[in-house]
């Protein structure tokens, strides 16, 4: 509980940590589909359209969002720079925070389609000071966490949106890394993209999925099949030109 209190941004630090004594295996976070981003996104409204897309397509934390400035969303360049995060104090209070960590202040490139909400957004509610809020409520108030899961009605949003019960904003993180692990991110770029210095989280990423590995599976199939046929009046691999082919052993 501690620790995804750390993940959340909800504490700095886990108190109960004893080295060595945490490597037990963590329940799997829920992962959304791009169709139920989207799905809440539209949910939510156009002020929170932007918000809960930003949030899936760049893995970037509450906070950090929360925190961003006119000044940091560089539309030309796709690039949104993370300087700083806000930590929310006992009474709701807001305080500006500087990053985890040197790798938690980064730039992030986003994906073109983040690109045309970003603009759409920035126009309707952004104010055009540079130090103007990006994501903030309708009186001009930076959203806490509680009382905007309330406003937006959270729960039942997840639910009409087809999404597991208990899915939580810091899911949209998780499956924010997760998308970028499937497109072919490495560990060092997925380390880079979620703002950590040690490859422990960035690892987590890397495991194969099951979709990834059945379309693995599936091909291998299909090279089985393809030699098989091909053995059946000739060598294996001859259609392929890939006869003779020498595989080295690892």
């Amino acid at each position: 509980m501690l620790f995804t209190a750390v993940d959340d941004d909800l504490i700095r630090r886990n108190p109960c940590r004893i080295k060595g004594a945490d490597k037990a295996r963590r329940a799997e976070r829920s992962v959304a589909t791009v169709k139920q981003v989207y799905a809440l996104a539209d949910l939510l409204g156009e002020r929170w359209r932007a918000f809960i897309l930003t949030a899936a397509f760049t893995g970037i934390r509450w906070g950090e969002l929360i925190a961003l400035r006119r000044s940091d969303v560089d539309l030309d360049a796709r690039v949104i720079r993370v300087p700083r995060a806000f930590a929310e104090l006992g009474g709701g209070r807001l305080v500006v925070i500087p990053p985890k960590s040197e790798a938690s202040e980064r730039g992030v490139t986003m994906p073109d389609v983040l690109v045309g909400e970003l603009t759409v957004h920035l126009d309707k509610f952004v104010g055009s000071d540079d130090a103007a809020l990006v994501f903030v409520g309708e009186r001009g108030g930076t959203p806490k966490r509680g009382s905007w899961r309330t406003t937006v009605k959270w729960t039942s949003r997840v639910a009409e949106a087809g999404l597991p019960k208990g899915f939580t904003f810091h899911d949209l993180r998780h499956t924010g890394n997760h998308l970028a692990s499937v497109s072919g991110a490495s560990t060092r770029e997925l380390m880079q993209r979620m703002g950590h210095s040690t490859m422990r989280a960035a690892l987590i990423y890397q495991h194969a999925t099951d979709e990834r590995a059945r379309e693995i599976a599936d091909r291998l199939n299909e090279v089985v099949e393809r030699q098989t046929k091909a053995g059946e009046g000739g060598t294996p691999g001859d259609e392929d030109g890939a006869a003779g082919v020498l595989v080295p052993s690892t």
